[in-house]
């Protein structure tokens, strides 16, 4: 528990000496800092769609085999019944 406490601690140390340099940087470094903010958010926010599109698509692909699967038995299921049919015959 002391160690988070510790790193928590820390961090907001280091929050608090980037803002305060950021505050004290000239107009251009600041801009600079948003700029790169500004990418690293599109970035995230990038990387997020592409890994909710590869769910999406592997979760379309896990519903397809599933689905064949089934018809797959269910075929299986109704040659089976209908050679059992033949048999009795």
């Amino acid at each position: 528990m002391a160690n988070k406490t510790k790193g928590l601690l820390a961090l907001l140390g280091l929050g608090a000496l980037a803002w305060w340099r950021y505050k004290k940087a000239s107009p251009e470094e600041q801009q600079k800092v948003k700029d790169t903010i500004n990418t690293a958010k599109d970035n995230l926010t990038k990387f997020g769609n592409d890994l909710k599109d590869k769910a999406s698509q592997t979760a379309e692909q896990l519903k397809e085999k599933a689905t064949d699967a089934a018809d797959q038995l269910k075929n299986k299921a109704e040659e089976l019944k209908n050679d059992a049919q033949q048999a009795a015959e």
